[in-house]
């Protein structure tokens, strides 16, 4: 599974990390030309309500922007991250102009966001899309700085404290200079069975699977077998949509400028998920969809994107998708327990989703009916903290070629229903933080960034 909420908005970004100070001169939103529309968004937003939600977007979206991204899926964006965050407060400004305006916000949990309104420049400004961008907490109070050992005691107790309140489920991993100096399991891989999570289980990565798929298709231009600038078209003749297959370009899809529309939505909810079991079985979900956009001229999230590179990996290098990553990648960095396990197939060590979304009287259910039998090139693979680990460590080494620059520097997330997946390296001091889940985000998300601020404050 995949990403399919926080970063599915139109112009919607998660993952990157912005540390914000505080600015004695802060201006107000309603000295903004976006800050009415970022005030009733959040007003509606925390409501709940889906009537409400649909208003607002219906009243306030530009109409040239609804002609490119439609009613409905902005109102799956709200509700979603209604369901994420319960409520959200907004803080202060902290920066606007003629088209943006972004806030300060933080969510019921106390999680942090810059929360970014893109607008035209009508009066009264018209909404085009959001940005969220998660943010270090915004404080004027100086921390104490940690020592190393500090440090490892500091982050049990923050480990400690999620699982005994219930909000995480999973592993997480510090690693220094490429070893763990912090590893541990918490809570359970099957709540009916009580089988514990365990170092080595084995958990759905979301979205972080794209950075795979990613460093294929830089292995392969680096080999001259493809390159940015080749179109669908020339790559994959028979692809159904000729106006994407004539403008949309491999360089579009690595960036998200493509166009392409996702594959979720009707025609997935109405997919027998023991059919999805290869990555081309996605194509048809979303192939014929109008382009959003004119490549190349915006930017939004796109699984199906990456649905397409898959299957572009497939016809350059001659080999089945699946098959091409696990010999380039994950057999040269020794990830002998990553792969995309079937679900209806029986795979030890394996830990289910467990989700709020659907349930009832606040009890988590499995998210066993909402995942495809099998992931893409998008997401859905499995892996373990300690695979990950491997991963980061052969990047660094150079085990991946040229594309191993494409695996330093990480920060990346994944998640869906019952999944959440984040991956950080090369932070201050040399240090990786790892975290999986079989919770609903920000479960995972959620502790990476109080480990990453934890980790800020090392002074040896």
């Amino acid at each position: 599974m995949l990403t399919r909420s926080l970063i599915c908005a139109a112009l919607m970004t998660l993952g990157s990390f912005v540390m914000i100070t505080a600015n004695g001169n802060a201006l107000q939103l309603s000295e903004t030309r976006g800050g009415k529309l970022i005030q009733d968004y959040i007003t509606a937003l925390n409501s709940g309500d889906e009537a409400t939600m649909r208003a607002y977007l219906e009243t306030n979206v530009a109409p040239a922007a609804l002609k490119n991204r439609p009613v409905a899926p902005r109102l799956a964006i709200m509700l979603d991250l209604h369901q994420r965050w319960q409520s959200a407060t907004i803080n202060e400004v902290a920066s606007a102009t003629d088209t943006t305006t972004t806030a300060l916000i933080t969510t019921k949990a106390g999680d942090w966001f810059a929360f970014t309104m893109l607008h035209d420049r009508s009066e009264p400004a018209k909404m085009l899309g959001i940005q969220i961008e998660d943010v270090e907490p915004l404080s004027t109070v100086k921390l104490q700085p940690l020592t190393s050992k500090q440090l490892l005691t500091e982050v049990a107790a923050a480990l400690d404290s999620h699982s005994k309140a219930d909000d995480f489920s999973g592993v997480a991993l510090v690693a220094h200079n490429g070893k763990p100096v912090f590893f541990k399991a918490y809570g359970f891989a099957d709540t009916g069975l009580k089988v514990s999570n365990k170092l080595d289980t084995k958990f759905n990565l979301g979205s972080i699977n794209k950075k795979f798929t990613e460093m294929g298709i830089e292995m392969l231009i680096a080999q001259g077998k493809l390159s940015y600038g080749d179109t669908l078209g020339k790559l994959l003749p028979d692809y159904p949509n000729k106006e994407a297959a004539s403008k949309v370009t491999v360089g579009h899809l690595l960036q998200m400028q493509g166009g392409i529309g996702d594959f979720f939505g009707e025609a997935f909810d109405a997919t027998p998920k023991d059919k999805l079991r290869h990555n081309n079985d996605f194509i048809p979900l979303f192939a014929n969809e109008k382009l959003h956009f004119e490549p190349g001229t915006n930017s939004e999230y796109s699984n199906g994107g990456y649905i397409l590179l898959g299957a572009i990996i497939e016809k350059a290098s001659g080999m089945d998708y699946y098959d091409f990553i696990r010999a380039n990648i994950f057999e040269p960095a020794g990830m002998s327990n990553t792969d995309w396990f079937e679900t209806d197939s029986r795979t030890p060590n394996l830990a289910e989703g467990y989700t709020l979304e659907g349930a009832a009287g606040g009890k988590r259910i499995s998210n066993f009916y909402s995942r495809p039998a099998r992931g893409s090139a998008a997401g859905g693979g499995y892996s373990t903290a300690e695979d990950l680990l491997k991963f980061v460590n052969a990047a660094a080494d150079g085990k991946f070629g040229a594309a191993s620059e494409h695996a330093r520097g990480l920060g990346i997330a994944g998640g869906a229903p019952g999944i959440n997946a984040a991956l950080e390296s090369d932070l201050k001091g040399g240090y990786t933080v790892i975290v999986l889940s079989n919770y609903d985000p920000p479960s995972a998300e959620r502790i990476a960034r109080e480990l990453r601020q934890l980790i800020s404050r090392v002074t040896n």
